[in-house]
């Protein structure tokens, strides 16, 4: 993978705007230091599967993290890392990075929720993500909410697309290939595969789509 900068430049990077906003320990920068490898290679995969042409460079996949939407799911990345590696042995440098990527990229998605090993965003400002099931390849745009209702959280499947504005709350077993509208949103409720989602609930319009491989193909590389 080719950076914008190299791993010891982005090292000091992210340990420069923790200490600027919340400040930083010698123990904390430790475990930066020690983990920038598994994220580098977490961040990798998922962005070879993009076809976003923001993520290439000299026909090799490109990490650039002055490109807000990157810079944001390698924010996700560090913290779900540091979370799942210490739990409770760090976790105020997991709150401090999720803390950042919430700051800078306008994003709330913590670092327990488990986000499929690939997904990817445009545009993260003002979207919510919530402790749901995610399937590969999840997309989202600007404004999107994911979030319980009554403690119960959505299902998605695989290839499923966020619009700008749309929710998903509570009971939603959504099936793979799934498109939501913009500002649509869905309450308690099924998708099935293969659908664009309009309207709000309980009202909502399902439209069968008619070729979705072709839809994919534009924007991802094969699949897992």
């Amino acid at each position: 993978m080719e950076l914008e900068i190299d791993k010891k430049e982005l090292t000091a990077l992210l340990q420069y705007q923790i200490h600027n906003l919340f400040k930083i320990t010698n123990s904390e920068k430790i475990t930066i230091s020690k983990n920038i490898n598994n994220v580098l290679s977490r961040i990798e995969f998922c962005l070879s599967k993009s076809k976003n042409k923001y993520c290439k460079k000299n026909n090799k996949t490109f990490f650039n993290p002055f490109h807000s939407g990157q810079y944001s799911i390698f924010l996700y990345y560090f913290s779900n890392s540091i979370y799942n590696t210490y739990k409770e042995s760090q976790i105020g440098l997991a709150n401090k990075i999720y803390y950042l990527n919430k700051s800078l990229n306008g994003l709330d998605l913590l670092y327990d929720v488990k986000m499929p090993k690939v997904f990817f965003l445009e545009h993260p400002v003002g979207s919510v993500l919530g402790k749901a099931k995610y399937g590969e390849y999840f997309t989202f745009f600007q404004g999107c909410t994911v979030g319980g209702n009554k403690g119960v959280y959505p299902k998605i499947g695989k290839h499923v697309k966020m619009l700008s504005g749309s929710k998903i709350l509570g009971n939603c077993n959504v099936g793979d290939q799934v498109i939501f509208s913009a500002n649509s949103y869905i309450k308690d409720t099924s998708v099935p595969s293969n659908t664009i989602v309009f309207g709000h609930s309980p009202s909502n319009k399902f439209k069968k789509i008619k070729n979705f491989k072709a839809l994919i193909n534009r924007y991802f590389e094969g699949d897992l």
